[in-house]
C-alpha cells in the first residue's frame, strides 16, 4: 500500500501547519503555544479525549477504534521543542523568534503526527485505542521521562510505543530501523584537578593542573582505543578544558567536562568504571588530586524485536521493501524517548529528510515532502498494530 490518497489530499494542510510551527518555536517544557495548537486541532478533529498539562506541558489525544474487543492501547510519540539556535535558512515561514528554531524537525514531526490524527479519527478502522503523545523537552529536558512519572503509562493503558525521528541524508521516501540500541545513551563526567597554584616564572615550585589535564585528555583516550573490543560502539570526547585567569600565574585547579555515547548499557558500565579508575590515580602520579562525577544521561534507545519487525514491514507497505533498511546504522546521538522503550516494547524509526542539512545546525530544515509518507506510517502502523475483525 503507498501513501494514503486521504493523507494526500490534505498534504499542503500539514504543511501549513507545519511552517506556522517553525516560524514559532519554543524550547524545553516552554512549549505553551505550541501544545495548544496541538489541543485545538485534536479538539476539532473530534479526538475522543484531548489531556493536557501532562508532563508539564504535554498533550495526550486519544481515539477509540470502531471496536475495542481488543483493550489494546498503543502509543504514537512526536517531540514539539525546538532548539536555542539562530536560524540562518532564509525560509519564508523562518523563525520570527530570535535565538531560537526548529533545527531538529519536531515541527515536521508534529505535523505528521495531527495528520494522523485527522485521518484515524475520520476513519476509526481499527479495534482498540490510538494514544496520540505530543512531549516537551525532548532536546536535553528528559520530557518523555517527565510524562512518565506523571503516569503516561497507568492513566492510558498504554501496552507499545511508536516513535519517529527525520534523518538527513537518508533519501526521500525511506525508511531505516534496526532491532537493539539505535540511539545512544548520553552520559556526562565532569573532573576537578587540584594542584599547587604559583608564579608562573617559578614552576618548580607548583604542581601545574594545566599540565595534569593536557595529559589526562590523552590518557582518557585510552579507554575507548585500548580497553574497550575494537566491535564495541562507544565515544568518549573531551568537550571543555577550564583553568586560570592570568598570563603569569599557574592556577590552582583545572576543569575537564566531556560526554559518553555508548549503545550497551555493560559497555556504559565498563567506561563509568575506568574514567572512576583513571582520574584519581593519574592525578596523583603528578602529586595532584581529582575527583570526578559521572552523570548518567538519557538511556540507550532499545528497540525490541519483535515490534522492530513488525513497524519495518509497515514501512515496507508504504514505500515498498527497496526502501526500507531493516539493518540501519546506530547513531551516537540521544534521544529521550528510550524511557518510553525502558517502560514498553516498541520500535523508533527514521524518516529519510533527503540531502538537507544536518540536525542542528542553523541551515537545517524539515522536508515536507516527507510529511504524507511520515504520516501515512502513523495511520497503517494504527491500523495494522490494532486490526479491526
Amino acid at each position: 500500500m503507498p501513501i494514503l490518497n486521504r493523507i494526500a489530499e490534505f498534504h499542503d494542510e500539514i504543511t501549513a501547519w507545519r511552517r506556522d510551527l517553525h516560524q514559532h518555536p519554543e524550547v524545553l517544557f516552554d512549549v505553551h503555544r505550541t501544545a495548544g495548537v496541538v489541543a485545538e486541532k485534536l479538539r476539532a478533529f473530534g479526538v475522543d479525549e484531548v489531556v493536557t498539562g501532562l508532563g508539564r506541558t504535554g498533550v495526550v489525544g486519544i481515539i477509540n477504534g470502531k471496536s475495542n474487543r481488543s483493550g489494546k492501547t498503543i502509543g504514537l510519540r512526536a517531540d514539539m521543542d525546538a532548539l536555542t539556535v539562530t536560524e540562518k535558512t532564509g525560509a519564508a515561514y523562518a523563525s520570527s523568534i530570535l535565538g531560537k528554531m526548529h533545527a531538529c524537525g519536531h515541527d515536521g514531526h508534529t505535523a505528521m503526527l495531527l495528520g494522523a490524527a485527522r485521518y484515524l479519527a475520520e476513519t476509526r478502522n481499527f479495534d482498540g485505542r490510538v494514544a496520540l503523545i505530543f512531549q516537551p523537552a525532548e532536546e536535553g529536558g528528559g520530557g518523555g521521562k517527565v510524562m512518565l512519572d506523571d503516569g503516561l503509562v497507568e492513566k492510558f493503558d498504554i501496552s507499545e510505543f511508536y516513535g519517529m525521528h527525520n534523518w538527513p541524508g537518508m533519501p526521500l521516501g525511506h525508511f531505516g530501523i534496526r532491532v537493539g540500541g539505535i540511539m545512544a545513551a548520553t552520559d556526562r563526567f565532569y573532573i576537578t584537578i587540584t594542584g599547587q597554584g604559583g608564579h608562573a616564572a617559578r614552576p618548580q615550585q607548583t604542581v601545574d593542573p594545566i599540565i595534569v589535564a593536557t595529559q589526562m585528555v590523552t590518557a582518557l583516550q585510552t579507554i575507548v582505543s585500548r580497553n574497550l573490543d575494537p566491535l564495541d560502539n562507544a565515544v568518549l570526547s573531551v568537550t571543555m578544558i577550564e583553568a586560570g585567569e592570568a598570563d603569569n600565574v599557574i592556577s590552582q585547579t583545572a576543569k575537564i567536562t566531556g560526554t559518553v555515547r555508548t549503545l550497551d548499557g555493560k559497555v556504559q558500565d565498563f567506561i563509568e568504571q575506568r574514567l572512576n579508575e583513571i582520574v584519581p590515580q593519574f592525578a596523583q602520579s603528578f602529586g595532584a588530586s581529582a575527583t570526578i562525577r559521572y552523570a548518567r544521561g538519557y538511556p540507550v534507545t532499545v528497540n525490541s524485536e519483535a515490534e522492530t519487525q513488525f513497524a519495518a514491514d509497515v514501512a515496507t507497505e508504504i514505500v515498498g521493501a527497496d526502501r526500507v533498511d531493516r539493518d540501519t546504522a546506530p547513531s551516537m546521538g540521544g534521544e529521550d524517548f528510550s524511557f518510553m522503550l525502558n517502560a514498553r516494547p516498541g520500535a523508533y524509526i527514521f524518516l529519510g529528510n533527503g540531502a538537507s542539512s544536518e540536525l542542528h545546525t542553523d541551515t537545517y530544515d524539515f522536508n515536507d515532502e516527507a510529511i504524507p509518507v511520515g504520516a501515512s506510517y502513523w495511520v497503517r502502523l494504527a491500523e495494522k498494530k490494532l486490526a479491526a475483525g
